[in-house]
């Protein structure tokens, strides 16, 4: 029984550490995951997209693509995937905390809420916020792998926090 436990503990141990061990802990750090960018596309900047609000469309996407697993799901424009990838250098974006950065201005995009596994359709929201993106270097270029929720943080309140923390070292 106690070598049980011990194999149980040693199992969740490796688990969570390697998904820590995933994640880089500054942005543009050559990338652990080779696929990142293929998938931060195929998840976030797909073809076909529905260029209504319509939750009917909206469930149909996301039926034929196979993601009726996530529950929140937001999704950019094609045409704005240049400026997506700016986010992950300084022309379009800074660093946020950890491998995060945030864009400098502000990005419209959709955000889809359904039911987890049922591909059930709660809301379909046309949202405006700066984007917060994971961004890792992948073929000698920092391109964005994670499309990571905004609580409502916009480029100033970064900037305050910034300026807030060098005046308590100074001071």
């Amino acid at each position: 029984m106690a070598a049980l436990g011990a194999f149980l503990a040693l199992a969740i141990y490796l688990l969570l550490g390697c998904q820590t061990l995933a994640k880089n802990d500054a942005p543009c750090q050559l990338s652990k995951w080779n696929n990142g960018y293929k998938t931060f596309l195929r998840r976030h900047v797909p073809s076909g997209m529905p260029t209504s609000l319509n939750q009917n469309e909206w469930e149909n996407f996301i039926r034929s693509k196979g993601n009726c697993d996530r529950p929140t799901q937001s999704f950019l424009s094609p045409e704005e995937l240049d400026k997506v990838k700016d986010v992950c250098t300084n022309r379009g974006g800074k660093v946020y905390k950890e491998n995060l950065c945030i864009s400098k201005q502000p990005f419209t995009f959709v955000t889809v809420r359904s039911e987890q596994g049922t591909c059930g359709i709660r809301s379909v929201r046309q949202e405006t916020k700066h984007l917060i993106l994971a961004c890792e270097v992948l073929d000698n270029q920092c391109l964005p792998v994670h499309f990571e929720g905004n609580p409502g943080i916009n480029v100033l309140q970064t900037n305050l926090r910034s300026l807030i923390l060098f005046l308590s070292l100074v001071y």
